[in-house]
């Protein structure tokens, strides 16, 4: 997945925020990477209300 590239979440891996969980289904654009805990790289997503937080690679597919 690159930077500028739409996606979509769907799945959530682990217990989150009613405002994380919100997000499920709905679309945004990869606006960076992180580092994670040791279990992966993590990708930083911006939606159209401006909110932006993380997700593993698997949660989330090309739109």
């Amino acid at each position: 997945m690159e930077i500028g590239q739409k996606v979509k979440v769907v799945r959530l891996r682990d217990r989150v925020s009613t405002a994380i969980a919100d997000k499920l289904g709905k679309t945004g654009v990869i606006e960076g990477y992180k580092v994670t805990d040791g279990r992966g790289i993590g990708v930083v997503v911006k939606f159209d209300d401006n909110f932006s937080t993380w997700f593993f690679d698997d949660e989330i597919k090309a739109v």
